[in-house]
């Protein structure tokens, strides 16, 4: 959680001080009108206004109107277990996560689950909620891939948006414009949170069979330095078109990947997940541009990293047939002048 500065001596108002104020006409009338953000800044402009904006249900009901999807019994036995409950939940998940810092000692705990609370919305408003626990301890998840899925084969989500009658097809700047994700992973046992998504899209395209848009959000941390220098949490979302109009989700799944485009084991991206929820930085705004940035920052370095190999290998090759060739040379003017 990112600690609130001290607040400063009492604001005055017209020569009085903010005490001169009821606390119930803030609270009731002022402070529940404000963000998340907005009543963080407002917490540090005097005691007062520190000691009432700290209150709980103001941050609880904040999170809920932001994430709809905590309002589910999991989650909302787990987040009153967090330093200061709600206000710790907010200041892990709101804020977009960087973790770049290659650390040279992981954690050695290991938690027992991660809990997610996912939410996509269309135009702010919330199409597509779920809550979904996946079990860390077992030799199965360490040794598969590391994947998570929302939703069943053949399972879909039926959303209020209706496509135009006069579109024939689901326009990819449709959805590249107005859906938005938050995908908060959560550490019960660690007590910590944070949002694995680049809010916005990273790319949108349409397949070419199905005709269904895949709507891919993504988040770079630091992997180990070495082979996994750097990692992709990326987040696919399928929408399709059923008769009439109607605008469905038909996938939602998680996948982390390597600078080659491989896999992660659940063993190591369990690892790596647990590395940046404790030392990932939490800033300030929202994905946005910065987040599909880095992503095409990530996509440059994998092709950079590609096209090494690729010459690598091509040395390797001239390496090995030279050698081939010096051998069978020298074996026949052995055998020629012996």
């Amino acid at each position: 959680m990112v600690a609130l500065p001290t607040p400063p001596p009492p604001t005055t108002i017209q020569g009085g001080t903010i005490s001169t104020l009821h606390p119930d006409i803030l609270q009731t009338h002022i402070l529940t009108l404000l963000d998340g953000p907005t009543l963080a800044a407002t917490a540090c402009a005097s005691s007062e206004l520190h000691a009432l904006s700290t209150e709980d249900k103001l941050w609880q009901k904040i999170c809920t109107s932001t994430w709809p999807s905590i309002n589910d019994p999991i989650v909302r036995s787990i987040i009153p277990t967090f330093p200061s409950g709600h206000r710790s939940f907010f200041s892990d998940s709101y804020p977009l996560l960087h973790h770049n810092h290659h650390s040279s000692s992981f954690p050695t705990t290991s938690t027992e689950c991660f809990v997610s609370a996912v939410d996509i919305y269309y135009k702010n408003v919330p199409i597509f909620s779920k809550v979904e626990t996946t079990e860390t301890l077992s030799d199965w998840f360490k040794s598969s891939p590391f994947r998570l899925d929302l939703l069943e084969p053949k399972e879909f989500v039926q959303t209020w948006i209706q496509n135009q009658p006069s579109e024939k097809e689901l326009p990819v700047e449709q959805l590249e414009e107005n859906i938005t994700l938050s995908w908060i992973l959560i550490d019960p046992k660690g007590r910590r949170a944070m949002n694995l998504s680049s809010e916005r899209p990273v790319s949108v395209q349409r397949h070419w069979l199905t005709g269904e848009v895949m709507v891919k959000f993504s988040t770079i941390m630091a992997g180990d330095g070495g082979e996994k220098e750097y990692v992709e949490c990326g987040v696919m979302v399928c929408c399709g078109e059923k008769e009439g109009g109607e605008v469905e989700v038909r996938e939602v799944s998680m996948v982390m990947e390597d600078m080659e485009g491989k896999n992660l084991t659940g063993k190591d991206g369990l690892v790596i997940l647990q590395e940046a929820m404790e030392r990932g930085e939490r800033r300030k705004g929202r994905g946005g541009k910065e987040g599909k940035g880095r992503y095409e920052e990530f996509v440059e370095r994998k092709k950079e990293r590609k096209e090494r190999m690729k010459k690598l290998e091509k040395a390797l090759d001239m390496a090995c047939i030279a050698t081939g060739i010096a051998v069978f040379v020298s074996f026949w003017t052995f055998i020629l002048f012996r």
